[in-house]
Order: C-alpha cells, then structure tokens, then sequence
C-alpha cells in the first residue's frame, strides 16, 4: 500500500535520515516530538473552533507564537497534512483491533462500526476538515480520507474473500461489496454527524443490521449457514495502516 506523499518533505522539522551524530540526532528527535505536540494543539482547536481554523489558533492552542510554528511546519498545508496523517493513527488504532477481533461475525461487525463512528463522535471537525478540504492552503490532490477509504477497502476485500473462499463461495464479489459497505458507512456518518437524530449506538445497529442480512442473504444462497453468534473456526485478520518512511521514524 502507497502511503501519502509527504507535501512538506522539504521541511527539516518532519524528518531527516539519522545522521550518526549524537548531539544532532538529539536534536532531531526533539523537533520532531514538538512537532507532534503542535499537531495534538492543532486538534485541540479544531475540537474548540470547528474547521475553518488558522494558524494564530494553533498558536494559541500550542502556546507559543506563530513564527514558532513556522519553524515546524513549512506552511499551513504542511499542518493539513500531519492533521490528516494523525486522523489516520486515531481511526487504524482503534479499527484494526475491531475488525480482527475474535467475536463472532455481528459482535465483529458491530465492534468494527462503532469504532468508526466514536472516533468520528470525538472528533467532528477533524472529520470535517479532511472530508470537505477546507483548509485553506490545502494542497490541491491531497484527499485522506479517499486514501483512507481505498485503504479500508482493499483489507475489508481480502477479508471478505478470505471467508468466501473459506465457504466454497465465488469471491470474485468481495471487491465490489467491500467499496459499497466502505462507502454506505462514510455517506452515514456524514449524514449522522449533520443530523445528530439519533445514538451513536443506533446507527451502529442499524448499520450492522444491514451489513449482516446483506452477508447472511448471500450465505444462504449459495447454501451456507453462518450462526451471526457464534465466532467463526477460522479468525481471518488484515494488515492495515500506512507505513511511513523511515526518516519519519527512526529518530532514536
């Protein structure tokens, strides 16, 4: 998996090769922290301020000037960019163990929605920022959350056809039922974050309801009957989540 082009790579402060040099490691290693604590500062104030956010909020947030900043971050679409990077760590964190958690198939699916959407819950106006780009300075083919998305897509594919193949089922569909839920569950909690009409709890239900009788209807037409309580004797997993490059990284 292809991770995000860095736009900032031009910036010292977002990571360099390990030099060999103690003293100048330390220091990289220091940088490279603050910078860390600058983007949770940032995601402090989107939370308080909503998504039309500036820099002199961050500042503020940080505690420190905005040169200050600029000494991190090469621009404000360098800052959109760790934003979305750091969206990305809080999603994977907590749907990567959902999704390959031994429950059985509803519990699983269950577990996996309602990571996405307290995550989401948490953090509204990040998931506003990334999803509408209106982050000023943005740079102009910067999309997370479709690279998210195509992510999300390829591990739920070779999970589904892992499984189908597992029943003796035809797994070419796994691809194309894998977009569609992936899709069905942005579109949802778009609306859901907007409209707020219901409990994260009942979406998720919802939500799993759909996905289940989509799986079982399925199952059953080719003759297969999964109990939706009872855990599977395989427990297929995915990998998911970006690897970075080393120089972002390796900082000791």
């Amino acid at each position: 998996m292809t991770d995000r082009v860095k736009r900032s790579g031009k910036h010292p402060s977002a990571g360099e090769p390990a030099t060999g040099d103690a003293r100048r490691d330390r220091w990289r290693k220091h940088r490279v922290e603050r910078r860390a604590e600058f983007v949770e500062a940032a995601l402090k104030a989107l939370d308080e301020r909503g998504p039309d956010l500036a820099m002199d909020d961050v500042a503020v947030a940080a505690g420190v000037t905005k040169p200050v900043l600029y000494r991190h971050f090469a621009d404000k679409a360098d800052l959109y960019d760790a934003l979305g990077q750091r969206g990305t760590e809080l999603l994977f964190s907590r749907l990567v163990p959902a999704i390959n958690a031994e429950l059985a198939p509803v519990p699983r699916i269950r577990m996996a929605l309602d990571a996405f959407f307290t995550v989401i819950e948490e953090h509204p106006n990040l998931y506003r920022l990334l999803v509408r780009g209106s982050f000023a300075g943005k740079p102009a083919d910067a999309d997370v959350v479709a690279e998210d998305k195509e992510l999300i897509a390829t591990a739920l594919t070779a999970l589904l056809g892992d499984y189908m193949r597992m029943f003796n089922m035809d797994s070419g569909a796994a691809e194309p039922w894998a977009y569609g839920i992936v899709g069905m569950v942005q579109n949802t909690g778009e609306w859901w974050l907007e409209r707020r009409s219901m409990s994260r709890d009942s979406v998720v239900e919802y939500l799993t309801q759909i996905i289940w009788a989509a799986i079982d209807g399925l199952a059953r037409q080719h003759g297969v009957t999964i109990d939706p309580n009872k855990p599977l004797e395989e427990n297929k997993i995915v990998q998911l989540g970006r690897v970075r490059p080393k120089e972002e990284t390796d900082v000791s």
